[in-house]
């Protein structure tokens, strides 16, 4: 496929675009990008619209984790408005290079969960992102709690977070992680703390689950450019 035929837009989705390749990217056992997870976190908070929920775009995730203007991230953040959250949902990728888009070769998720003041992140792949989620963990943990708040959140690594067969699943973990929480914390009656998604995330995280989310996101795609 030549470069412009890769580079047609196939579909607008609120505020993503998505391209040809992006299709071929789902049609074979490839890496996901930034675009096919910021469609699907997209996605999700159309499905989960509370106001409690904010799913990051992995572009504002990797600007909040890499950003040197400590005032500039201040001002940056703002608008996500991370004090009114209850659940916050951020992709995590290993890419130490911010002049190079859609760099790096691993994903995970890093859930904030307020009711119980806590970080938590899930890794595929034995916790290879683990110093990138907390790099992004200390960049964001002061600014939750509003401009008068000590934070007393926590960060833990879920070491049982389920893990993937092979070397390009790790951006279908972070969406089929991400779906699980939301489900979770919307069918929860329990939200004080004390009951957390880890158990959820165990019967519902499989390979072959994440294995079939290729196919099913790929559907979605198709079914939205059919309609459009």
């Amino acid at each position: 496929m030549g470069k412009s035929a890769a580079d047609e837009k196939i579909l607008s989705y609120n505020d993503v675009v998505l391209r040809r390749s992006d299709l071929d990217i789902l049609s074979g056992p490839y890496y996901l990008n930034d675009r096919i997870i910021e469609f699907y976190f997209s996605l999700l908070s159309s499905s989960h619209p509370s106001e409690d929920i904010l799913l990051v775009p992995p572009s504002i995730a990797f600007w909040i984790t890499n950003c040197p203007d400590v005032d500039g991230l201040k001002d940056f953040l703002e608008p996500l408005k991370l004090p009114d959250k209850n659940l916050v949902i951020f992709p995590v990728n290993n890419n130490d290079d911010v002049s190079l888009p859609e760099g790096g070769s691993h994903w995970s998720l890093l859930a904030y969960y307020r009711s119980a003041n806590i970080f938590v992140h899930h890794d595929s792949n034995q916790q290879m992102n683990k110093k990138h989620a907390m790099k992004l963990f200390k960049s964001v943990v002061g600014y939750n709690g509003g401009p008068s708040s000590t934070s007393n959140d926590k960060y833990q690594e879920c070491i049982d977070t389920p893990q993937q067969v092979n070397g390009y699943d790790c951006g279908l973990y972070v969406t089929a992680t991400a779906r699980t929480i939301c489900s979770w914390y919307e069918s929860s009656e329990n939200k004080d703390g004390t009951d957390m998604w880890f158990s959820s995330l165990k019967e519902q995280v499989t390979p072959s689950v994440v294995g079939e989310m290729r196919k099913e996101i790929l559907g979605l795609i198709k079914d939205l450019m059919a309609k459009q």
